[in-house]
């Protein structure tokens, strides 16, 4: 399927989808997705977002996703393409709702589209006690993210940032959070989330080039410790967050640049 002869296309298992290969998706919401952009024929982090997929579908499918065929799949659908945003999603048409506990074999479902501009003026973050289920897989459970973001945009804010009772930070609504401290250190908050592929590429990134790291508890009431904070996710690999609730952070850091030097330091690998 295309969509008005775009660069948008979506394939099933490395064929044109057709509208009933995707009754099973809609109706069970029940799945897995990774997301990746394709850059000069090539993706950072490819092994990742491979090891992710394998790893998601034992979870919830109880089999095994080889990368060959998902590198297959990518693959036929980028063609030629040299620039890209890919979304892959695992789903099964033949399971059974009544009987989640066996195996099925899973369908690779990818869509392609013309890449993204990454946007990076600073974030106003509002704070929400709210946590993932099964927060270590990047699921298709997405409505409580989106309903927090816009509960967030309703009053003035541009995005939700999720923490426990406590106050214990732990991610955005579809991405990461990292901190600097007062010694320009970056600090990844240590709460259950998912350990996104944009996150790991920085800290590999940050580990080549000798830049300080730690994980550790960062709760709402700590912000001040902090002169700056960041996003990442797969879209923008770093976006300097200016707020978290009334705190304020610095914006014009170094930091910033010498993160996306970090993230650009991994290479593109070829599909």
């Amino acid at each position: 399927m295309s969509v008005s002869g775009s660069t948008e296309r979506i394939e099933l298992n490395g064929l044109p989808v057709q509208i009933g290969d995707l009754r099973a998706l809609v109706r069970t919401n029940y799945g897995h997705f990774t997301a990746m952009r394709v850059e000069e024929g090539g993706v950072r982090g490819l092994d990742l977002h491979l090891a992710r997929l394998d790893a998601s579908t034992r979870k919830l499918f109880g089999v095994p996703l080889a990368g060959d065929r998902v590198r297959a799949c990518l693959r036929h659908i980028v063609a030629d393409a040299s620039a890209l945003s890919l979304r892959i999603n695992v789903f099964a048409r033949g399971l059974d709702r009544d009987r989640l506990d066996r195996v099925v074999e899973p369908d690779v479902l990818v869509m392609a589209s013309a890449p993204r501009p990454a946007v990076v003026t600073p974030l106003r973050v509002k704070s929400f006690v709210h946590a993932r289920d099964a927060a270590d897989i990047k699921h298709v459970g997405t409505f409580a993210l989106f309903h927090h973001r816009r509960l967030a945009q309703l009053d003035g804010f541009d995005d939700a940032l999720f923490a426990d009772a406590a106050g214990r930070i732990s991610e955005g609504s579809i991405w990461n959070i990292g901190f600097v401290d007062a010694a320009d250190a970056v600090v990844w908050p240590d709460a259950p989330q998912l350990d996104g592929i944009s996150r790991q590429l920085l800290k590999a990134g940050l580990a080549r080039n000798g830049v300080a790291t730690s994980t550790r508890i960062v709760r709402t009431g700590d912000l001040a410790n902090y002169r700056a904070a960041f996003f990442t996710n797969a879209s923008v690999p770093v976006r300097p967050i200016a707020s978290i609730d009334a705190h304020r952070f610095e914006t014009a850091h170094e930091v910033f640049a010498r993160l996306r030097s970090c993230y650009e330091s991994n290479p593109l690998q070829r599909l």
